[in-house]
């Protein structure tokens, strides 16, 4: 494990990468020093070819309270957008990457949940655009990804509002993918990612970057390029695949591999 003076901890589990933010004195919010640690870690990420999938989360019991308004007030520190053109949210992983939430997600802390494809929210998890009361805009991606995750009349409710989303409501709205009890985000999140990364990893890639282009471009070219990125996976693992199904594995929705 990686640990870091920020305050961010970077560590494997075999073919997965945990990324931890413990910064308990500040409930897990970002200073500049940690935003850079991040920016780091995602790079780390990108190059190690050997991990297939991410997990994300806070320690003590808190996701992110967004950025640290405390050293803005009393440092005088200037936030560069964690999105925009080379922030450290400012493109996805190449990695699926899951949030795990215990606690709250909010103000850049929602940013941060929403740099991952999915979220699983423990019964503690609050979501919200907290920082709107202190007129601190939200430049880490929430504005542009939020509206993608929950549609734009329900992201603009949240936007506008900064009212606090709880778990239940997270998930029917589908800023959740699984809600689970308090405490169990974290070992459910690793579960997931354990998963994902046991799948043949050319068809995941494809698909997944199908889905996140998908609005960028009108439907017909969207549809050329998700066949494009298909078909090195059809080529390298969807024989050995359907020989494999053909032998009985994995009939009848099984998960066996």
């Amino acid at each position: 494990m990686s640990h870091a003076p920020s305050g961010i901890h970077f560590e494997r589990d075999g073919a997965i990468a945990i990324i931890t933010i413990d910064r308990p004195d500040a409930r897990n919010a970002l200073d500049l020093a940690a935003a850079e640690r991040l920016h780091e870690i995602a790079a780390e990420l990108e190059r190690d070819n050997t991990l297939k999938a991410a997990v994300l989360t806070g320690a003590g019991g808190t996701f992110c309270a967004g950025a640290d308004l405390s050293e803005m007030a009393t440092k005088g520190a200037v936030y560069r957008p964690w999105a925009g053109a080379d922030g450290p949210l400012s493109t996805r992983p190449s990695k699926p990457m899951i949030a795990a939430v215990e606690g709250y997600a909010v103000a850049g802390g929602l940013g941060v949940a929403l740099w991952a494809d999915m979220r699983v929210a423990s019964a503690t998890a609050v979501f919200g655009v907290f920082c709107r009361r202190f007129g601190v805009p939200m430049s880490d991606g929430t504005p542009t990804r939020l509206p993608r995750v929950v549609g734009e009349g329900i992201a603009l409710d949240m936007l506008l509002t900064g009212r606090p989303v709880k778990s239940e409501e997270a998930l029917r709205i589908g800023l959740a993918n699984r809600v689970v009890p308090a405490g169990e985000a974290f070992a459910e999140a690793v579960k997931l990612a354990h998963q994902i990364a046991e799948f043949p990893p050319l068809a995941v890639k494809a698909d997944r970057q199908a889905a996140l282009e998908a609005f960028d471009q009108a439907e017909p070219v969207a549809l050329v390029n998700e066949a494009e990125g298909a078909a090195a996976a059809k080529t390298q693992e969807a024989q050995t695949g359907a020989a494999r199904f053909a032998a009985g594995t994995g009939r009848h929705g099984t998960q066996e591999t």
